[in-house]
């Protein structure tokens, strides 16, 4: 690293808190390291009331560009000069690119980190019905995503709290954004009988829920017998690296049962190329930071 420092070398960053337990520095520093591009990855703990002193330090400072990790996500899209079409349509965004004028754009990469992801397991989300659990950043990122990938239906449950209202807003503005979309809704997560018909009509289950992280490991957000061969199951829990229900879809034999920890790689492997213009060294950042991806 002491090498590779200089007075030319360009700071790319992560803001949020807390931060301390990113694997981000780690992995975009190796990659910058191995294709020789001369710039430096740090992370930064930022609140949201700090957010705007961040932003405008970096201007200040010529930061070519950086993540935003909670509680920022939301922050820091209302303050980038631009938004990509699915940062405007989640209303966040967890990269921002400083662009050669000095303005800012901000981008989502948790969505198509979780497409590639499926991806990369065999599994296309174009002209397929998807089950959507939850409400909150990931799931809204995945739904928004699916969408503008073309996806043929959403189904989205959530049971009837505090953050179902976020749920009917994502619904809304696919409509308005994706008009083409066959069909895109909410359900009430506990209404297991809607749940029971709509996955068996499904091709793709995705759990963007707490179930299955600490202290939920024992807890799978669907009944166990909705799991059949013809379905795909995805989860965005990367710690355990094989939640309940990834285990549970195994030993369903559903064509594909994911966990989450590729989702992490793919999403900072889609920042990296939006830094750069280059496409970061994916195998051996797996090998050497995902080993479980």
């Amino acid at each position: 690293m002491e090498k590779r420092i200089n007075g030319h070398t360009r700071l790319y960053a992560l803001i949020g808190s807390p931060v301390g337990h990113s694997g981000s520095p780690a992995m975009q520093n190796y990659s910058f390291e191995k294709l020789g591009i001369d710039a430096a990855y740090l992370a930064f703990d930022v609140n949201v009331e700090q957010t705007a002193k961040a932003l405008e330090a970096f201007r200040t400072l010529n930061v070519g560009g950086f993540n935003v990790t909670m509680p920022c996500k939301t922050e820091v899209a209302r303050l980038v000069d631009r938004l990509s079409p699915a940062a405007e349509l989640i209303g966040a965004c967890n990269t921002v690119v400083v662009e050669d004028d000095g303005t800012m754009t901000g981008h989502i990469t948790d969505g198509t980190g979780f497409v590639r992801n499926l991806k990369e397991h065999g599994v296309e989300v174009k002209d397929q019905k998807i089950v959507v659990l939850g409400t909150g950043g990931a799931a809204t990122a995945i739904a928004v995503q699916a969408a503008l990938d073309k996806v043929a239906e959403i189904a989205i449950f959530n049971r009837k709290d505090e953050f179902y209202a976020n749920g009917e807003k994502t619904v809304e503005k696919i409509k308005k954004a994706v008009p083409t979309i066959g069909k895109v809704y909410i359900e009430d997560l506990d209404n297991t009988e809607k749940l029971r018909a709509v996955i068996a009509e499904s091709d793709i289950l995705i759990n963007a829920t707490r179930a299955g992280m600490a202290p939920l490991q024992d807890v799978i957000p669907v009944p166990e017998d909705v799991l059949r061969p013809e379905l795909a199951v995805a989860d965005v829990v990367y710690n355990p690296l094989e939640t309940l229900l990834v285990k549970k879809a195994k030993e369903a034999g559903c064509r594909a049962a994911i966990g989450g920890i590729g989702m992490l790689l793919w999403q900072g492997a889609a920042a990296f190329e939006l830094f750069t213009g280059k496409e970061m060294p994916v195998e051996e950042v797996k090998e050497k930071f995902f080993s479980e991806a």
